[in-house]
């Protein structure tokens, strides 16, 4: 039987230390590679959380940007239907984007790619907004352009209309005739001048026609209304009948006289046939439709 020297005892402790610290020593290492990986790990994850952050930051700015362009007025059907579908399009990839995994560095990159194609898309667009504002821009200058030259000329001929009107109305009142004397006489059943208000059968209203050469010379109608101290017009049966100011109105008396532009006296009658109130009487004359003079006389008891 052999036996174990001292010597030989001694280099199999050795050994075996020595193996044991041989694998204390690679536990040691994997230990710590293993402890490196995972702080590799965890920055890399919170690296891809960052730019995941930063990527959903960059899909809500774009989706404002894209709220902001379907509140303009862009008379555009075709372009308004292509911006909501592109704005829902970036909707539907930041929801997506925010129940994707951190760790899905694969889709991240791939939604990474649809942002910056999504971002050409709208450069597109934005062009075409432009382009169509410049253009409506150029449209509403042009329309305010227009509507001012159209409303200077509206004023322009609403100013010759009421230069026209003057003229005419200047020319019409320069063409009117004018009764320039009055006087009532009150006479008694002989046709005699009486101041005894009972005996008053018949009142005499002599008047003149003023001189005018612009007025159309020949045959003119004057008619007279007498009215009373308490308004009411003197009228007979049968009352001659003119227009005045878009109305026909009664004569108390009418007679037609011979106007060569020259002044002309003549004389109307009204016989008193009803109860006679003292008081002031007024006499109007009218002529072609204007009112061309007015009045008063009293009466006494």
């Amino acid at each position: 039987m052999e036996q174990t020297t001292p010597s030989s005892q001694s280099s199999k402790r050795l050994l075996v230390i020595a193996i044991v610290v041989v694998l204390m020593v690679a536990l040691v290492g994997v230990v710590a590679y293993m402890l490196y990986q995972h702080r590799q790990m965890q920055e890399m994850v919170e690296v891809l959380e960052l730019e995941k952050e930063q990527l959903a930051d960059e899909y809500e700015d774009l989706s404002i940007q894209f709220d902001g362009y379907q509140q303009l007025d862009v008379r555009n059907d075709s372009l308004q239907e292509q911006l909501a579908q592109e704005q829902q399009r970036v909707r539907d990839l930041l929801e997506e984007l925010r129940i994707t995994k951190v760790t899905n560095a694969r889709r991240i990159a791939e939604l990474k790619k649809e942002l910056a194609t999504v971002r050409a898309v709208m450069v597109t667009y934005v062009r075409q907004i432009d382009s169509l504002n410049q253009t409506n821009q150029r449209l509403t200058r042009e329309n305010q352009r227009y509507r001012r030259e159209n409303q200077q000329m509206v004023e322009q001929n609403t100013q010759l209309t009421e230069q026209n009107t003057q003229l005419a109305e200047t020319v019409t009142r320069a063409a009117k005739l004018e009764v320039t004397d009055f006087v009532a006489t009150f006479l008694n059943e002989r046709d005699r001048k009486t101041k005894n208000f009972n005996r008053i059968h018949k009142l005499q209203f002599d008047y003149t026609i003023g001189k005018n050469i612009t007025c159309e010379p020949g045959l003119k109608m004057i008619y007279l209304r007498l009215s009373r101290p308490d308004g009411e017009v003197l009228l007979k049966d049968n009352a001659p009948q003119f227009a005045f100011e878009n109305a026909e109105l009664e004569a108390s008396v009418a007679q037609e006289i011979e106007y060569a532009g020259e002044p002309i006296s003549s004389t109307m009658y009204w016989t008193v046939e009803e109860i006679l109130y003292k008081g002031a009487y007024t006499v109007d004359f009218f002529a072609d439709g204007q009112h061309i003079g007015s009045f008063q006389f009293t009466m006494k008891k």
